[in-house]
């Protein structure tokens, strides 16, 4: 009974062990053959989105237009120079669309100067969670000064700041380094002083004779000044039997002047030499007739007749 239940578990077991993988049977002769071991698999990194994107942005090349970007903003850039320095302030000459580099240190602050009654508009900062920005001022009225000062968190940071006043921009960059830093920046204003000698120089030749040995009892100012009646229009002319003096208004240095023409008998006009001193024309002729003329369509005319001796009496009595 035990045998046939035995014979039959077998019966029932053998397509199982039919279907199994065939194991080798090493050969009778000889040392035994080993059985190959499968090969580990290692599992396969998936890409995080952080290093895809750090990827895509090596692989993918600067375009024209960036390089240009790059290369107009590297020659741009004005960076401190050992001649520039009085004490530890770094002084800058300003001009437009310059980015100027300022290096700054944790813990330490930065102080960036304006121009003397230079009134702060705004300040942008590219990075302003790193950075520490802020502003206070100096002085008063006139000599009233702003400063704007900058502090990084840490190292190794780089960010740009614009500062828009009542008078000009300013590009700065930023970088923070270990230990260094700028303790202060300004700048000097070449067109503000080349403006303020332009102004200094046309006082000084305002204030300035016309002539030098003119003789009160040679001069006559019999002359008749006619026309139109422009903002120019000469106050009064006058010679010393040498040359002629035209005399106009302050405003003739804010407007256009108006060329000098000579009329002759004939009633031609004709162009003459003259010098501007202030607000005089200075004509190295006597003349008696002359006009000025300004304007195309509409022309404003200005005549000026040297009088005659007996008309002169008449036109004073």
């Amino acid at each position: 009974m035990k045998s046939a239940l035995l014979m039959l578990a077998l019966a029932s077991a053998a397509p199982a062990f039919a279907q199994a993988a065939p194991v080798a049977t090493p050969p009778m002769s000889g040392a035994p053959r080993s059985i190959p071991q499968a090969p580990s698999l290692k599992p396969t990194p998936i890409p995080t989105r952080k290093t895809a994107a750090r990827s895509r942005t090596r692989r993918r090349p600067a375009s024209p237009a960036e390089l240009r970007v790059r290369a107009a903003n590297h020659r741009a850039t004005l960076e401190p120079a050992t001649g520039g320095y009085l004490n530890a302030i770094q002084i800058y000459p300003y001009s437009d669309g310059v980015i100027y580099q300022v290096f700054t240190a944790p813990g330490q602050v930065t102080d960036i100067a304006l121009q003397p009654g230079e009134a702060l508009g705004a300040i942008a900062a590219g990075d302003t969670v790193r950075w520490v920005i802020g502003d206070t001022s100096s002085g008063s009225g006139a000599e009233k000064r702003t400063h704007v000062l900058v502090k990084p968190f840490t190292s190794g940071l780089a960010t740009n700041v614009v500062i828009t006043t009542d008078r000009r921009t300013y590009h700065l960059a930023l970088t923070s380094t270990g230990h260094t830093a700028m303790a202060a920046l300004s700048w000097t204003y070449p067109q503000d002083e080349l403006i303020a000698l332009k102004a200094a120089a046309e006082q000084a030749i305002a204030a300035q004779p016309v002539a030098s040995g003119l003789a009160v009892d040679q001069l006559h100012f019999d002359y008749a000044i006619s026309g139109d009646r422009p903002a120019w229009r000469p106050l009064r002319a006058f010679d010393d039997g040498r040359q002629t003096f035209i005399e106009f208004p302050a405003s003739l240095s804010v407007g256009e002047a108006p060329p000098l023409f000579l009329v002759d008998a004939k009633g031609t006009a004709s162009l003459v030499n003259y010098r501007v001193l202030g607000r005089y024309y200075v004509v190295d002729r006597l003349f008696y007739t002359a006009e000025l003329r300004l304007g195309l369509k509409h022309q404003d005319v200005v005549r000026i007749n040297r009088l005659g001796e007996a008309e002169s009496q008449r036109r004073h009595s």
